[in-house]
């Protein structure tokens, strides 16, 4: 086969792949799940759920549109733990809900933040709950009542609509499962949902999860349906096409095999770059000059004739003079330098070894 049409297939299935793993793999917002009775994050609400199931409190999953809670015969306390800081306005649904004498409570609204701590503990019927939140309602309605705050302000407030009401809380992590170790947070909103001899439901619709009846009748009930809301049907749908295309045009394999050829290892030279690597990150460039220069020094004392132990350099630099008469300083400057046994900069080591090939050049 040919080499484009090996990267074409090649690019087609790369495509392909990141396409299938984007749809499965991609991970889902953590920040829905905020305050979810079935999220075992810090910001999760599945603690004081079991903690609500173990008082024997009757409390259910809603996981229905706000709207059927009108079929309910009985009155209903509906707990709304915000992902999101949201205003503590009620729609006209629920305006009318709460009137019919239900009680909405909503946990995470939007207020003024103050000068008070991040972190506070409020005192309660039910001891100190902590709050780690700076806003504060600064003002309440006529009809309405603090049932949590300090001078700075309401915490958690709530206000009467005919014969119901709704409780708001400017922190969404009233009793968050970060909380276990305050049991006076979880029994302060357990007392909050549990006033009056209501159905006690929490939302998880907000939180995306529905009955399957909901999926139904809002069409995600299967893959086709969920895709065909979301971009990835028409990705899936031109890769298809493209795939199509290049097996309907080279219906062939990739080619033959080849086997990779295994590079043989020179043991010498990578030890030698073992080591170097080594003296490099420590600096030892006078080890280096004095074992470098010594082999240096030995070839040239060769190639002069002088025999293979090292001479001083006084000697060396005469037996130089006498046989080749040119560039005198610059081997007494690297012979110098060698004498010296200190370290010195990589910069001046590059130099030092570029004056010994000069002076092999000339003594060629």
């Amino acid at each position: 086969m040919k080499r484009s049409n090996r990267l074409v297939w090649l690019g087609a299935i790369a495509t392909a792949v990141i396409i299938l793993l984007t749809f499965i793999a991609a991970p889902s917002s953590s920040k829905i799940n905020s305050g979810s009775t079935y999220s075992r994050a810090p910001d999760g609400y599945g603690a004081w759920y079991a903690f609500m199931q173990e008082r024997g409190t009757t409390i259910k999953r809603w996981q229905k549109p706000f709207g059927d809670l009108k079929v309910e015969e009985r009155p209903v306390t509906l707990l709304r733990i915000n992902s999101l800081l949201s205003e503590p306005i009620l729609l006209s649904e629920q305006k009318e809900w709460v009137k019919a004498g239900n009680t909405l409570v909503v946990l995470g609204v939007g207020a003024r933040v103050t000068a008070a701590n991040f972190s506070t503990m409020q005192n309660s019927p039910f001891g100190d709950v902590k709050i780690a939140t700076r806003r504060r309602k600064l003002s309440v309605s006529k009809d309405g009542k603090i049932s949590l705050g300090d001078r700075f302000g309401a915490i958690v407030w709530e206000e009467k609509h005919g014969q119901g009401k709704v409780i708001f809380s400017t922190t969404p992590h009233l009793a968050a499962n970060a909380y276990q170790d305050y049991l006076s947070n979880f029994q302060y909103l357990a007392n909050l949902v549990t006033q009056k001899n209501n159905l006690v439901f929490v939302d998880e619709y907000i939180h995306g999860y529905k009955d399957a009846d909901v999926r139904e009748s809002e069409g995600e009930g299967n893959l086709f349906s969920y895709l065909i809301k979301t971009p990835l049907l028409p990705a899936f749908i031109q890769a298809g096409v493209l795939l199509v295309v290049l097996i309907w045009a080279q219906n062939r394999r990739f080619g033959k095999l080849v086997a990779l050829d295994t590079p043989e290892l020179d043991n010498s030279e990578a030890y030698i770059q073992a080591l170097a690597g080594v003296l490099q990150k420590a600096q030892s460039t006078d080890f280096v000059i004095e074992m470098i220069g010594k082999q240096e020094q030995l070839q040239l004392q060769k190639a002069l004739g002088l025999g293979p132990e090292l001479l001083d350099k006084q000697t060396l630099v005469n037996a130089w003079q006498q046989q080749i008469g040119t560039a005198t300083a610059e081997l007494d400057a690297v012979l110098q330098q060698q004498s010296r046994k200190h370290r010195i900069s990589e910069r001046d080591l590059i130099s030092w070894l570029g004056k010994w090939q000069t002076l092999r050049k000339i003594k060629n």
